[in-house]
């Protein structure tokens, strides 16, 4: 957890180490008392952190453990908060001789050296008792264990007639592994926690194990022995006697050498990591007598490292349809669903949904179910509410909780951290990515040491649950990166579980469950709609606070002290004018990183925030923008939903600025145009520009050719085009993304951005001239045009135009004429077109011409206008005619809508 300020597992102690250190550092060494008292603090905190990281990998603790573990990780936060103010205060009175300098001058006087003796001293004292508690309880710190039960055992003894939806993908995975293929064969078995891949393996190993010679089932897990994993598969093989003590290499000769003559079947299950393989796979020799591997696993890079070069041998498993959960569900309790008395059928629905389609899940409650042999309503609703909180302790969900675990407790440390803070969304919602990496770094989850890049590390944590199947992707684009995500019912349940556990988010929506249980809640998901909090709730250590559903109830400013993350949506919130959402309170709390808030009209925002030198990010969607905003050091992100956008003078100032929504050159001053070009770290700039006297083409051309970072450029004119006076030459040399609403036509110099990858624009003509423009940017993968009004020529992509386009968008009213040459767009994937089927004609049919030569093509969307049925059947007759002409038709997704 190196550079990681905060975790779940040790709360802030990385962050508050690090700020002890400040006060060790050699500006204090004239204060050798305070160097003194604070290294021996910090010396102590050291061995507790140990401790903490230790602990957080230990599955079961006994109670005082388990206590002392949430008293130190409690403790590192009260300790941070003292720390933390006194530099404040300090700092307030040092902006003329520097922070250092002037807390040694302050220190010297008698005041200055009580007040932060008194300090230290209650510091001291707090970890001392705390320190002499665990020598009192004789807490040790336990080795890591194991999951009490494995609960995917249970599977291997699913008795095959209860399987439900499994004939499909078994038979397939069947056909795969019965081949007359003489040569090693490895398939894997791809899917979330719970969808029954363990089932599945096991019930192909018994379809085909006679026909093999030897057969063995490894489970395996992230921290897997492999020297005990390997003496499990010596003994599934029937070896009677190898070495118990010797190497690695050793045990892994001795199978080779059992299964050098043999033809095996071997089931390897939830490989975690491509390590774990590349030692395992040394097991298994080539032996050409057709022996195969079954691996089931969570993780997409581990199914595609097994079958290297194969990936059609990967079988990636699916949640249950509605029928086969509802016919896996009511076989368990009633026998069939026909025997499910009618009282009974609308809870079930609602259980069902909360299941998702995961196997696990419908056959833990439905045996829970079962198990009761009661009928009664009130006692499904039970079971139904239950499975949206945390509150459930019955066996057979603990079994269900514990099997949605096992993808949890095998995280790394870092990981569990930001998988845990997806619980400060709203259950269903829809997450961006790039909002929720701002949050992790805001929070402190991703290290910033040694130069590293902690936005590019925070999307790597997003890529790694995505591959591991924790979060589920939305919107995906071109180059298969997940723009938004959720996350299952389940998996949310699990979320708010830990959360719950570890102090880590507390979700306040019912204020009489949660009367004087919230001692000290650090982030808060406030969900109370016409109701407040209890007076005993102390908000005054809390680190984050989202409300989504726009409350307007929520606590006073000024009782928070500490906060890191402010987030509030209050656009359905209905205010009064006269009484507005107080948020001026915002200006005062020096510690917040982050302000998003949507729904401005309904609140009083400050008109200064210089106070606030830590903030990261300001996203509002109102005019009201702080007059000093460009006094913030440390602001990367500044979005501004609301046009016209009226940003105050000294844009220049923000050197660390990164993303900046919107720039409105119509209304601002020559002097913002050319500091606009000072922001050398912008990555991503959203421009609103049009024709207007008090706008200088030439002095914003030269702005925008000084953004060498920028790597996505949005332009948008409101009532006019876009001036063809804007260029981009030369262009910014990262640009990858463009989008352009309202040109006139493709200007000469988008040719020369040769590392464009994404271009989307609004064009009122496109000739062939334009087209060629388009057809030789070398890196264009992602087109979408727009026309506004219908083009008279035919379109036409010619042969070995667009080489590595992946996606091709059209919009327009009325349809031209669009002809695609043999050779043209070779690695086309997806082509969405309109297609205006009023007053259609046969004879005079827009169709597109030459999908056959689309060779690389998997997906076609195509919107068809009609007035009549008749139209509509006879656009989608002649779409389909022209798609079957393609060689490869059968395998092509076909998605048409009419309207």
């Amino acid at each position: 957890m190196n550079g990681i300020m905060v975790s779940a597992s040790t709360g802030v102690m990385n962050s508050l180490l690090g700020k002890l250190a400040t006060l060790m550092g050699e500006e204090f060494a004239k204060l050798k008392n305070l160097r003194k008292e604070v290294k021996h603090i910090s010396d102590e905190l050291s061995s507790m952190k140990d401790a903490l990281e230790s602990l957080a990998d230990v599955d079961t603790l006994d109670k005082h453990t388990a206590s002392w573990r949430d008293t130190v990780r409690e403790m590192s936060y009260d300790i941070e908060d003292v720390i933390d103010d006194f530099m404040c205060k300090i700092g307030e009175k040092s902006k003329k001789t520097g922070f250092i300098q002037d807390t040694i001058q302050r220190l010297k006087t008698s005041r200055g050296r009580h007040q932060i003796a008194g300090q230290t001293g209650d510091i001291k004292k707090l970890v001392r008792e705390t320190s002499e508690r665990r020598e009192r309880y004789k807490i040790d710190i336990p080795k890591s264990g194991n999951v009490a039960v494995d609960q995917r055992v249970v599977a291997l003894y699913e008795e095959s007639s209860k399987v439900v939806g499994m004939d499909g993908p078994t038979n397939m995975l069947v056909n795969w592994l019965k081949d007359e293929e003489k040569k090693l064969k490895i398939v894997s078995v791809i899917g979330f926690g719970g969808l029954g891949k363990t089932t599945h393996a096991n019930q192909v190993y018994h379809k085909l194990e006679g026909k093999f010679q030897c057969g063995a089932f490894l489970p395996v897990s992230q921290k897997s022995n492999m020297p005990k994993l390997l003496h499990s598969l010596l003994t599934q093989l029937g070896c009677g006697q190898y070495c118990h003590d010797c190497e690695l290499n050793v045990l892994l000769d001795q199978v080779r050498e059992n299964l050098k003559n043999k033809r095996y079947l071997v089931i390897i299950d939830d490989l975690w990591d491509v390590s774990a393989w590349n030692i395992i796979k040394c097991a298994f020799p080539e032996n050409n007598l057709g022996s195969r591997l079954i691996v089931t696993t969570r993780i997409k890079t581990v199914a595609g490292a097994c079958c290297f070069g194969h990936h059609e041998h990967i079988l990636e498993m699916k949640p249950l349809s509605e029928e086969d959960s509802r016919k896996l569900f009511f076989g368990r309790i009633f026998c069939s669903e026909k025997a499910c008395p009618g009282q009974l059928r609308d809870v079930s629905v609602e259980i069902l949904k909360k299941c998702g389609g995961l196997p696990l899940a419908i056959i833990s409650i439905s045996s829970l179910l079962a198990s009761d042999r009661s009928n009664q309503k009130e006692r499904w609703k039970h079971v139904l509410n239950s499975l949206g909180s945390v509150s459930g302790t019955n066996l057979t969900l603990e079994a269900m909780r514990q099997i949605l675990n096992l993808s949890y407790k095998n995280l790394p440390h870092h990981l569990k951290t930001c998988f845990l803070y997806l619980g400060m969304f709203l259950e269903d919602s829809e997450i961006y990515r790039h909002e929720l990496v701002s949050l992790w770094v805001s929070e402190g989850f991703v290290s910033k040491a040694h130069g590293q890049n902690p936005k590019q590390i925070a999307i790597s944590y997003f890529n790694e649950l995505v591959n591991m199947s924790l979060i589920q992707p939305v919107q995906i684009d071109m180059h298969g990166s997940v723009l938004t995500c959720k996350v299952h019912d389940m998996l949310l349940d699990l979320i708010l579980y830990k959360s719950a556990e570890q102090n880590f988010i507390t979700v306040v929506d019912n204020p009489e469950a949660i009367t004087g249980q919230l001692q000290k809640p650090r982030r808060m998901l406030f969900n109370l709609d016409g109701a407040t909090l209890p007076r005993d709730v102390n908000m005054s250590q809390v680190r984050s606070f989202a409300n989504w559903r726009g409350s307007t109830n929520i606590p006073s400013l000024a009782e928070f002290k500490y906060l890191r993350v402010f987030i509030a949506d209050f656009s359905s919130s209905s205010v009064d004018d006269n009484r507005k959402i107080d948020l001026t309170g915002l200006c005062k709390l020096y510690q917040l990183r982050h302000i998003q808030i949507e729904g401005c009209d309904n609140c009083q925002l400050p008109t200064q925030i210089r106070g606030l030198q830590k903030l990261e990010t300001f996203d509002i969607d109102g005019s009201c923008i702080p007059m000093d905003i460009f006094h913030l050091p440390c602001l990367l992100s500044l979005h501004i939903f609301h046009l016209p956008c009226l940003l105050p003078e000294g844009i220049g100032k923000m050197k660390y600025l990164q993303r900046l929504r919107w720039f409105d050159t119509l209304h601002t001053s020559i002097d913002s145009i050319k500091g606009l070009g000072e922001l050398t770290n912008l990555r991503l700039l959203y421009l609103r520009t049009g024709f207007s006297e008090d706008v200088d083409m030439d002095v914003l051309n030269s702005s925008l050719g000084k953004l060498c970072n920028l790597d996505s450029l949005n332009v948008f004119s409101p009532d006019s085009w876009i001036p063809e006076a804007l260029t981009l030459s030369p262009p910014p040399p990262n640009l990858m993304g463009l989008s352009m609403m309202r040109i006139s036509r493709v200007p000469n110099w988008i040719g020369e951005l040769h590392n464009l990858q994404s271009l989307h624009i609004t064009v009122d003509k496109l000739d062939k001239d334009d087209v060629g423009i388009l057809a030789e940017l070398p890196a264009l993968m992602d087109l979408e045009l727009t026309f506004n009004r219908a083009l008279e020529e035919t379109i036409v992509i010619y042969g070995t135009s667009f080489a590595i386009l992946k996606r091709f968008v059209v919009y327009w009213t009325v349809m031209p004429q669009l002809t695609f040459q043999a050779g043209a767009m070779p690695k086309l994937q997806s082509l969405s077109l309109p297609l205006n089927a009023r007053g259609w004609k046969q004879d005079e049919s827009t169709t597109p011409t030459g999908i056959e030569h689309l060779l690389a093509l998997e997906r076609i969307s195509v919107g068809i206008g009609s007035e009549t049925e008749s139209e509509q059947r006879s656009a989608e007759s002649a779409i389909r005619s022209a798609i079957n002409m393609h060689p490869g038709h059968a395998h092509i997704k076909i998605d048409i809508q009419c309207y």
